[in-house]
């Protein structure tokens, strides 16, 4: 039986390892480690993380979401 736990969801204090602006990637290494990404960074390098990581956590998605307190022209 294989044990799978879901990593927590990136957060604000969650800063790129590259550049320290906001995570929104988590790559996680074979070894255990996690690399922490923004998501220009993350693209920037996006096809040799996807060959060597184990696992990719990407939550750039985030970045085109319009917050609930944007004003109706921003909707």
């Amino acid at each position: 039986m294989t044990t799978t736990i879901a990593a927590s969801p990136l957060t604000a204090t969650d800063r790129c390892d590259r550049c320290g602006a906001q995570a929104y990637v988590r790559a996680t290494m074979e070894s255990g480690f996690d690399l922490l990404l923004c998501a220009h960074h993350f693209h920037e390098n996006e096809t040799r993380l996807r060959e060597i990581a184990v696992s990719i956590q990407d939550e750039s998605v985030r970045l085109v979401d319009v917050p609930a307190t944007a004003a109706a022209e921003e909707r």
